[in-house]
């Protein structure tokens, strides 16, 4: 089928099913300079970021991490919105957007003016303590972690998903690694690492937004990850129809009603541009 006609599938679609819970994943944010996880097969295309559990109990793991985060951070810090969190802003301002949830970190969807929108895995601008809960600048950190570690300036690699970096074969071991400034505790990412699970509050938040829908989008991911595959499994239990528009397999193809592989922006720019406001 020509991407002409695919588009206006999706077109279709949307129209006959308006209120619209969206899902997005790593594949909207590509275009804005950061790496996704998967390839076109579902597969890592690099060593599997941090886990939760080494984060908290090795020292060395969060030496390795923060150094790394000094190279791969400021990208993050500096990506813009691309065509394909436009258009989502579009749907909703059209009306056909109940609710958006992302697993991407990133907060571009907020950058491009998103108004209903769930950070699934929390967000990378924020850094919160371990000790006292209090919540920091991921900038302020980064610039102190930086001023105590000068002799990291000079280092470049490419980067990496979610601020990390492919920083290697460097000795780690004399990083110094910030506290928190408030009580001295061990500071991680705002975000839902990889063996941790997502807040009871913010599954449950979506989930009952999804109960109000009448189509799931998928928009940019593989759903390798449970914590977004749940929404495809929930949408089959509630018989709620399922379109996916990303590259690639994905873990939910055996339940999609419609699947448009290929460039995301590609699919998605013309149809938002195309749908008519609802009044």
């Amino acid at each position: 089928m020509m991407p002409n006609a695919m588009t206006q599938q999706l077109t279709d679609f949307i129209q006959q099913h308006p209120r619209l819970f969206i899902l997005t994943g790593a594949g909207c944010s590509t275009q804005s300079g950061i790496p996704d996880y998967r390839d076109h097969n579902g597969q890592w295309k690099r060593q599997p970021p941090v886990q939760h559990r080494d984060f908290l109990t090795s020292h060395a793991t969060r030496q390795r991490f923060w150094a790394r985060s000094l190279v791969g951070w400021p990208l993050m810090a500096n990506a813009r919105p691309n065509g394909v969190h436009n258009s989502l802003k579009l749907l909703e301002e059209k009306g056909y957007c109940r609710q958006l949830v992302t697993q991407n970190v990133d907060r571009l969807h907020q950058l491009a003016g998103q108004q209903q929108v769930i950070d699934l895995h929390g967000r990378s601008d924020q850094v919160i303590c371990m000790t006292c809960n209090r919540l920091h600048e991921r900038n302020t950190i980064h610039q102190q972690m930086t001023a105590e570690n000068p002799e990291y300036a000079h280092y470049t690699a490419n980067a990496a998903p979610d601020g990390d970096a492919d920083l290697e074969g460097i000795d780690f071991s004399q990083f110094r690694v910030s506290n928190c400034p408030a009580c001295g505790g061990m500071l991680k990412p705002n975000v839902v690492f990889f063996g941790d699970n997502v807040p009871k509050e913010r599954v449950f938040s979506a989930l009952e937004s999804l109960q109000q829908a009448d189509a799931l989008l998928v928009v940019g991911s593989s759903l390798m990850v449970y914590s977004g595959f749940r929404f495809c499994k929930q949408a089959v239990k509630q018989n709620i129809p399922i379109v996916a528009i990303t590259h690639g397999r994905t873990r939910a193809d055996d339940l999609l009603t419609l699947k448009l592989d290929g460039d995301i922006s590609a699919f998605l720019i013309p149809a938002a541009a195309a749908l008519t406001p609802l009044a």
